[in-house]
C-alpha cells in the first residue's frame, strides 16, 4: 500500500438527492469504498455487498459505500442518471450509500493512485480519509482474507 495515501476531498451526492463531500460524508470509524467507472461495474459491485454487510451487522463502526465514477461530459443528465439508479434501487439504505461523482474523473483516480478503470477498485479508508487498505475486482476470498485482516 502506498503509505500517506489520502482520499480526495471532492463534492458528491447520494441517490435521495443529498449533497455530501467525501471523505466527511463516511460515516465509520472504518469505511469501505468501492470505486466504479462503468455501468457494467455493477455487477462486480454486488458481487461484494453480502459480504460487506454480514460485517457491517456485526461491526457499528464500519460502514461501506458505493461511488459510481461518472465523466463531465454527463453531468447536464445528472438528474436521469442518478433517478434512473434510485429508480432501480428503491432501497432507501442502499440509496443512501450510492454516493455518485461527477466531472473530471481523473480528480478521484490520481489520489487514490487508480490506473486501471476496467474493474473497480476497493479501499479501507477511516474516519480521518487515511486509506489503510486497497484492492480491485470482483469478491474473491482472498482478496476478502486481506481486507478482513485489515479491518
Amino acid at each position: 500500500m502506498d503509505p500517506g495515501l489520502a482520499f480526495p476531498h471532492l463534492a458528491a451526492r447520494n441517490l435521495c438527492r443529498e449533497d455530501v463531500t467525501l471523505p466527511e460524508a463516511f460515516g465509520g470509524e472504518r469505511n469501505i469504498v468501492i470505486v466504479a467507472f462503468r455501468r457494467e461495474h455493477q455487477a462486480l459491485v454486488d458481487s461484494w455487498v453480502p459480504w460487506l454487510e454480514e460485517r457491517a451487522q456485526s461491526d457499528a463502526g464500519l460502514r461501506f459505500f458505493e461511488i459510481p465514477t461518472i465523466g463531465r461530459m454527463w453531468a447536464p443528465v445528472r438528474s436521469f442518471i442518478d433517478g434512473g439508479m434510485a429508480a432501480a434501487i428503491r432501497d432507501p439504505v442502499v440509496l443512501r450509500r450510492t454516493l455518485t461523482v461527477y466531472g473530471n474523473v481523473d480528480r478521484l483516480a490520481a489520489p487514490l493512485h487508480i490506473e486501471d478503470r476496467s474493474t473497480i477498485s476497493l479501499f479501507l479508508v477511516d474516519r480521518s480519509g487515511a486509506v489503510r487498505w486497497r484492492g480491485q475486482g470482483a469478491f474473491d476470498a482472498e482478496t476478502a482474507a486481506s481486507l478482513a485482516a485489515a479491518l
